[in-house]
């Protein structure tokens, strides 16, 4: 608007406001000045918009001294509209608030979503809420709960004026003209369209240069690139850009470099530059590999798409948020929470004790009835043809008129029904003061209104409640429990309602969820027995029996019924009377819900008491003709309407159409909703628009209600046009923290209020501090009203401590005395009593959120969020506001729904900048942003949202939104301060035998390796295998099963030797190879494998076991055996006829080059002689074999094995284990490295006893393989790994009882060995010992080994020594190295498994990883093993040797320094049992926490992954498996999802809060994926590293990415 003619600011001026914004920023100028002296550099440039006064500063004087006379400033003249009390100001503020962010926030990099959900989620499909055949209206809601009713503009409603905001515009771009614009090409594609991708194109942070114009740099928008030019671009719908690309420094001598920002449009700057083109060969890139890599700023490499979001995620949170707050103690193991500390700025109440305000005295008119059913039986019976009640139907014709003398027979009728046709005679089922349920319809008000005066006849207590519609109707179910609770047995219901009531098979009305059985009566005068000429009811005056019960839905969900008595119903007519003034005959409309409430006070009971005729217009109606209210009045001369702010505001949007309006009948409309903060503008907007169709401003009346104390206070209807009502236009801020300041500079964050009139006729109200004691409030301190009158609620029905502290609120004044001997009731509305004894409302007790000590109220957020940009993105009225508590504190989520045509960048724009007005306007963070499809939120029965049923639903993970956004990092501001690391214990301490500084020091050992047997006098395995084939040759070793459980083959100890010399032989012709030249055996599991190895060392080879590549999958597990090969230098490769075939394979060279691989040698077809002499080794410290494996950190490493560290191993094991020829053993393990190989290959040759070796790849065919052949061979022994244990524990669980009948039987398994390098999982061990123990399973058999890199195995369990031990440790404790042991089940308690025994002849230490020290034993710290079977070092790994070197030979920094000691790069502690182990000693358990390379360092505490993902999978059922990482220093969650991808986004609050809970941790993105993609070892352990690395590459096609702010 005034953007044409804005000139051009020369430099100096701008250099001057940049100084003035440095100087507000730092605090060294006030807002005030700030403002003062802008608008004075600016006066010169500035166009003055027309429509607004010359001088701005007119309108930033402060008021006088707040006198109470001009602190709510009541307008006197209607002449000059002052502008600070525009009810659109609100909208206005919004968009100004949201104006000043766009200069200086942030990027929010918006969620990636996949391309299913972006199509089922705006799908045209969807019908909008309420059906409406005006194309151009908004669903019509009656948003009765939560959301009540809608603020902010219409679609219908002009502003008056747009200067303010047009001049901050103005400014901005005058400043924008001398700044720089970096933007980051974050394109999002959007596939399918053919469109590849739109920039969102990005206006970054505006800084000013010192030195004169600076260049504009924007990115021109990116051209379409087809589909051919990115491979990719169909796969995902929003994909970012593939770099981030910076402009390059400008010279001047503040060089800022902005963050891109993704929240608003690029400025419309001339100066483009071209985005270079990025180079279009179409890639394929590895599922799993090394990501295509780049360098960020900071040299941290990352890889495209998803690191740019992530930097930018990075940036954003590195910002500053509000001034920190005050740092906390922390002692050595509790986390204290930070409490919120009190501003010591903050506003406090100054003003004088309030004094309780007296109504006017109610009069007495001596023509008023003593009681409602006397008013019935006399103008029943003196003007019978009186019009009572007009009801229409949905066309808005008259349907039905029921006249008061039809409606006094009527009633008599009924009343005769209920008492004496129900039961029988002697047994009637329902007497006077039961109670009954009223359920009827919202179109059908004649039958209501003739069921509830006959209740009151026959003196029963009506309870009116909603139809229910389905079984699980939202809500309805409390109302079962209210029935239940009220001795309910009857329901009085329509004909056409009965029908319409869902019906069981054989035609009866099934009984609802939480309903008590129900006696269903059809009230029809057809169906009724007119009752005998002599009875009659009997009337009496209104006494204190109760007449009716009304339901009110509490916060929670629950439903309570307040309880109305005679003489407070009359009373309140009465009331109503006076106040209204309300005479004979005169026509009322009613819109509201004629069943409770206003629309039941003035629509059925007070209208009954002064013969008036309702015409009431059925919310069926509403819906399709918005206008037929005022309709109705205008066609009916009405002179009363009831309505709330909504049905103003839809009459507003509907309005256009109609020419014959004239609303100057009314003298009264009543807005039931008025004392909602938000119901102001509807009302001002209304006016404006009707005031020119005869509507005067004085007939607009709100009022004030609660269930509980009825109506509160209401505006009179004046004829006096002159006297404006009453305005408060309070700061927000003031408001938190419940005080009433009134606004005078800061026009952003004001609430108006409007008065709600004076208090009833013959009441007294006062105001009280919601919490604690009720005391009375200060004049100036907003409180709950409290009333004390006749015409009140009584009680809630059967509640009597709720009632008392509702009912019977006895107010103080500040010294403590009560004010009155009379109680009070809790109105449950805040406000304040203003001047002159004007009542306003500024919220109420329901919708109140806590947050960090200062109180919101979910309305005035609302009204925010629907100011942003009111109609577009979402349904007015459709949003829900709550709070949920996380962390000890309240976190607001708002949920609100979208509409089906917005897009995805416009609904997250939309999100993004509502979080920033809320931020703005409340000063509060949201925590969760959530959007839902249209029509999905659960409705209340006149379609508003049922709030407390929304908020069950989020946070059972079963909302289902299409869009979410989390900022816990903005809102929880209460985490425990991140730990400083304390100095260990060093040197200088002390050391008194095995104490530092008062604590044991924590070392074990496993028992002596003992005496030499017959065969341990060998130094080398292949000497052992060649005395055993002299010996025993006939002695079987190895038996190998199939699927089915059949022997598939078997070697004996001759055999295995003649193969073995055989291999050694076509090694030494064929291959040609030296003594101690390195060989790849390529074998599936089994028998060949072992041949091949002995094979090997008879030729003097040192053998290589690597895991052949899967058929299926070439291209991912080749790559792996390449690398083995290479890495480890060998000089050929053995392997069967098959394998060779597929390593040269056409397939094969799609994925390696296949002409690289060292000689093939296959083993199918092996020479007859025997090889001219057997290699014995020189020295026993040469290398027998090479273990490789690859970490779960993805480290591919070889680790050296000697002769003697093989022979001490396999001795080690037979000793823990007292394995002897006579013995079997069952193993399901993978052969290739680990213990596993060692118990595959080794230990039978070694000790002689039978290995029975089964393929854990068979039980994919037969889970029960393992189990049947440990049952069938009588196995005491059987080792397996943790994915062989799942596989059994899911694949068998419903099964036990067919495998006991095919006699599977496990009484005799002493040592189940779980063959492990990670913490137990005591969860999964736990299960397959319950599972199992029906078959016999023994549950002190089932243990875990532990072994790792530097040495294979250290602990196993064996089979003497004590059961392992289990203990719970503080995880708290755990985070800061320390271990504290507590009670099972007490809370943070982490129950910890032992990992077998120690080995014999292993020592055991725990060592400061940092500091190298040896730790007390209530210490976490690394594992230190010495011991004769360690590696001998790595042959070579992967990068840097010098970094791997002290893996094998550390020594301590003090104590015993002279040992050498592997590092198992394991963290642990050792703790003394109170059990004795063989030896009679006390036995030391090892308890192993984590990896090393595993654990995270976030906020100075270590945590483990696996405890988040403990905590992540518990926290919904379609969570499967989950695994977490750090990158810079956020946490990454990656969670797969079983079940809809509709479920995805439901997981991204659950999980954020679960890990706040739990474990402290703000989670920086959640990454939702399919079942499958978290890759898992052949061990069954999670890799970490390269899901990070797979994620960062943008390779894990992620069905949702949320990026928490």
């Amino acid at each position: 608007m005034a953007d044409r003619d804005a000139l051009p600011l020369p430099l100096e001026v701008r250099a001057r406001l940049a100084e003035l914004e440095l100087e507000l920023s730092e605090g060294d100028i006030t807002q005030k000045g700030y403002e003062k002296k802008r608008s004075k550099l600016l006066g010169a440039y500035l166009p003055h918009p027309p429509g607004l006064e010359a001088s701005m500063a007119h309108d930033r004087r402060p008021p006088m001294a707040p006198s109470s006379a001009s602190r709510y400033h009541r307008r006197r003249s209607s002449g000059t509209r002052d502008e600070r009390y525009r009810s659109d100001v609100h909208t206005e503020a919004v968009q100004a608030a949201l104006a000043k962010h766009k200069e200086r926030k942030m990027a929010v990099p918006m969620p990636s979503k996949r391309r299913s959900l972006v199509v089922q989620t705006s799908m045209d499909a969807y019908t909008p809420p309420g059906l409406s055949p005006l194309s151009s209206l908004p669903p019509l809601t009656d948003t009765s709960s939560g959301s009540e009713e809608e603020g902010g503009q219409g679609e219908g409603t002009p502003t008056s004026s747009q200067g303010s905001v047009s001049m901050e515009h103005w400014i901005s771009r005058a400043i924008h003209q001398g700044s720089t614009t970096s933007s980051s090409s974050s394109s999002t594609q959007s596939g399918g369209s053919g469109a590849a991708g739109r920039l969102a194109d990005v206006l970054a942070q505006t800084h000013m240069g010192k030195s004169g114009p600076i260049a504009h740099l924007s990115l021109k928008r990116k051209t379409m690139l087809g589909v051919a030019e990115n491979g990719n671009s169909l796969r995902r719908s929003c994909e970012f850009g593939s770099d981030l690309l910076w402009p390059p420094p400008l010279e001047s001598e503040e060089n800022h470099s902005a963050p891109p920002d993704v929240t608003t449009y690029t400025s419309e700057h001339p100066v483009q530059v071209e985005r270079p083109q990025v180079s279009t060969v179409p890639r394929t890139t590895p599922k799993y590999g090394n990501a295509e890599l780049m360098e960020t700023g900071d040299g941290v490499p990352v890889s495209s798409r998803v690191s740019a979001k992530i930097q930018q995620l990075v940036n954003t949170l590195k910002q500053p948020r509000r001034p920190p707050l005050r740092e906390f103690f922390v002692d050595d193991f509790e986390e204290l929470l930070e409490v919120q500390q009190p501003d010591p700025n903050q506003p406090r109440p100054e003003g004088a004790q309030m004094v309780p305000i007296r109504g006017e005295p109610l009069g007495v008119v001596t023509n008023w009835p003593p009681s409602l059913e006397a008013a019935l039986q006399r103008w029943g019976t003196i003007s019978p043809k009186a019009p009572c009640l007009t009801t229409m139907d949905t066309n808005g014709k008259p349907l039905y008129v029921l006249t008061y003398g039809k409606l006094w027979s009527r009633s008599i009728k009924v009343a005769y029904n209920i008492l004496h046709k129900l039961g029988t005679k002697q047994e009637p089922m329902v007497r006077p003061g039961d109670r009954v349920a009223l359920v009827f319809p919202n179109n059908d008000p004649a039958a209501f209104m003739v069921a509830f005066y006959g209740c009151l006849l026959a003196e029963v207590v009506p309870v009116p409640i909603e139809v229910p519609l389905t079984r699980k109707d939202a809500g309805s179910q409390q109302i079962g429990f209210l029935l239940g609770s009220c001795g309910v047995t009857v329901a009085l219901t329509s004909d056409a309602c009965h029908k319409g009531l869902p019906k069981g098979p054989t035609g009866e009305i099934p009984q609802f969820k939480g309903w008590p059985k129900l006696l269903w009566f059809v009230t029809e005068s057809k169906h009724l027995s007119k009752p005998p000429r002599d009875w009659f009811p009997h009337i009496k005056d209104a006494n204190n029996d109760t007449a009716y019960i009304e339901y009110k839905t509490c916060k929670d969900g629950s439903v309570l019924g307040v309880t109305v008595t005679r003489i407070a119903l009359l009373t309140h007519c009465q009331a109503l009377t006076q106040s209204c003034g309300y005479t004979e005959a005169e026509i009322i409309v009613n819109v509201l819900d004629f069943k409770k409430d206003v629309g039941l006070w003035h629509g059925i009971l007070t209208s009954v008491m002064n013969m008036m005729h309702v015409i009431s217009i059925p919310y069926s109606l509403m819906k399709v003709n918005p206008l037929s209210w005022i309709q109705k009045v205008c066609q009916y001369k009405g002179k009363v309407a009831c309505v709330k702010s909504r049905d103003m505001h839809w009459a507003l949007v509907a309005h256009r159409d109609q020419r014959d309006i004239n609303l100057s009948s009314l003298r009264m409309l009543v807005v039931a909703d008025g004392s909602n903060p938000w119901s102001i503008s509807s009302c001002d907007a209304f006016l404006n628009v009707f005031q020119s169709k005869g509507l005067r401003p004085e007939v607009i009346c709100p009022c004030a209600s609660s269930a509980e104390a009825l109506t509160v206070a209401i505006r009179r209807p004046t004829d006096d046009s002159n006297q404006p009502p009453g305005r408060g236009v309070l700061s927000m801020q003031g408001l938190s923290y419940g005080v009433i300041r009134v606004d005078s500079e800061e026009r952003l964050s004001v609430l108006t209020v409007q008065d709600v009139g004076t208090v009833m006729p013959g009441a007294l109200m006062c105001v009280v501090k919601p919490e604690g004691v009720p005391q009375l409030c200060r004049t100036d301190e907003i409180g709950e009203l409290c009333v004390c009158s006749i015409a009140t609620g009584m009680s809630y029905y059967g509640l009597s401590g709720m009632t008392k502290n509702t009912f019977e609120v006895f107010p103080m004044t500040i010294s403590g005395a009560p004010i009155s001997e009379y109680p009070f009731i809790r109105t449950g509305l805040l406000g304040f009593i203003g001047p002159g004894g004007l009542v306003f409302i500024s919220g109420k007790m329901d919708g109140l959120m806590v947050v960090s000590g200062r109180r919101h109220n979910a309305d005035d957020i609302v009204a925010t969020a629907l100011a942003v940009e009111p109609m577009k993105f979402v349904y007015r009225g459709r949003i829900a506001v709550f709070s949920v508590t996380v962390l000890h504190d309240e976190r607001i989520v708002v949920v609100a729904e979208q509409r089906p045509d917005s897009t995805e960048e416009d609904s997250f724009q939309w999100m993004s900048r509502v979080l920033q007005a809320i931020d703005s306007i409340h000063n509060v963070g949201v925590f969760c942003l959530a959007l839902v499809p249209a029509n999905t939120l659960p409705k209340t029965p006149l379609g508003g949202i049922h709030l407390s049923e929304t908020k069950q639903l989020f946070l059972e993970g079963s909302l289902h939104p299409c869009n979410v956004l989390m900022c816990p990092h903005t809102c929880v501001t209460n985490l425990p301060k991140p730990r400083q690391k304390q100095p260990e214990i060093g040197p200088a301490s002390v050391m008194v035998g095995n104490l530092v500084s008062g604590k044991r020091i924590a070392q074990a050992s496993g028992r002596d390796l003992g005496q030499i047997e017959d065969n341990d006098q060998f130094l080398f395995l292949s000497e052992v295998l060649q005395w055993r084939a002299q010996t025993t040759p006939d002695h079987v070793l190895f038996t190998l099963l199939s699927s089915r459980g059949a022997v598939l083959s078997s070697l004996t100890c001759l055999q295995l030797h003649k193969r073995a010399e055989k291999i050694a032989t076509m090694l030494m012709e064929r291959g040609h190879l030296q003594d101690g030249d390195h060989v790849a055996l390529v074998y599936p599991p089994g028998i060949d494998l072992i041949a091949a190895f002995y094979g090997c060392l008879y030729a003097g080879c040192v053998p290589i076991t690597v895991r052949p590549p899967h058929p299926q999958n070439i291209a991912t597990t080749l790559p792996t055996v390449k690398m083995i090969v290479e890495v480890s230098r060998s000089a050929c490769v053995m392997t069967t006829q098959i394998i060779s075939k597929l390593l040269k394979s056409k397939e094969a060279s799609a994925a390696v080059d296949v002409r690289t691989w060292p000689p093939v040698l296959d083993t199918d077809d092996l020479p007859k002689k025997k090889p001219p002499q057997l290699y014995k080794p020189s020295n026993p410290d040469t290398l027998a074999y090479l273990d490789f494996s690859v970490s779960t950190t993805g480290m591919l490493a070889g680790v050296k094995m000697s002769h003697t560290a093989t022979s001490a191993f396999c001795r080690s094991i037979k000793l823990q284990c007292e394995l002897y020829p006579s013995r079997e053993v069952a193993i399901c393990l993978d052969p290739y490295c680990g213990l596993g190989f060692v118990l595959w290959c080794l230990c039978s040759v070694y000790s002689g006893h039978q290995s029975i070796l089964i393929p854990p790849s068979e039980l994919e065919v037969n889970p029960a393989l393992w189990l049947l052949a440990v049952s069938q061979f009588r196995v005491r022994d059987t080792f397996c790994s943790y994915s062989v244990m799942e596989l059994c524990t899911k694949g068998l669980g419903l099964q036990t009882e067919s495998l006991k009948a095919r006699g599977l039987d496990l009484s005799r398994v002493r040592t189940c060995v779980v063959v492990a390098e990670e913490r137990p999982r005591i969860a999964l061990t736990q299960s397959f010992s319950k599972l199992f123990k029906d078959l016999g399973l023994h549950p002190r058999a089932v243990s875990t080994s532990f072994g790792c890199r530097v040495n294979l195995a250290i602990c196993l369990q064996g089979t003497s020594g004590p059961d392992p031990t289990t203990v719970y440790v503080d995880m708290r404790a755990l985070r800061h190295d320390r271990v504290r042991l507590v009670e099972r089940g007490s809370p943070h308690s982490l129950p910890l498994m032992e990992s077998g025994k120690i080995l014999p002849g292993v020592r055991i230490i725990i060592a400061n990883p940092e500091t190298k020290g040896p730790l007390g034993d209530s210490h976490l710290g690394e594992i230190w093993v010495h011991c004769a079977h360690n590696g001998s070092g790595y042959f070579t790994v992967y990068g840097d040797e010098a970094l791997q070197s002290d893996h094998f030979n550390s020594r301590l920094s003090f104590g015993d320094t002279q040992t050498v000691w592997a590092r198992t790069g394991y963290l642990g502690f050792l703790r003394r049992t109170e059990l004795t182990d063989a030896s009679g000693e006390r036995h030391d358990a090892l308890y192993v926490v984590g990896a090393l390379d595993e654990a995270m360092e976030l906020r100075g505490m270590r945590y483990h992954p696996i405890d988040i993902e403990t905590s992540v999978i518990r926290t919904h059922k379609s969570i499967m498996e989950c695994a977490v990482f750090p990158w810079t220093n956020l946490l990454v969650v990656v969670v797969e999802l079983e079940g809809s991808e509709q479920e995805a986004l439901d997981l991204v609050p659950l999980v954020t809060n679960a890990v706040l809970e739990e474990h402290y941790l703000i989670v920086g993105v959640v990454v939702v994926v399919d079942i499958g993609v978290i890759p898992i070892n052949s061990r069954g352990e999670k890799q970490r590293m390269h899901l990070r690395d797979g994620f960062l590459a943008d390779q894990l096609d992620p069905i949702y990415v949320a990026y928490n702010m």
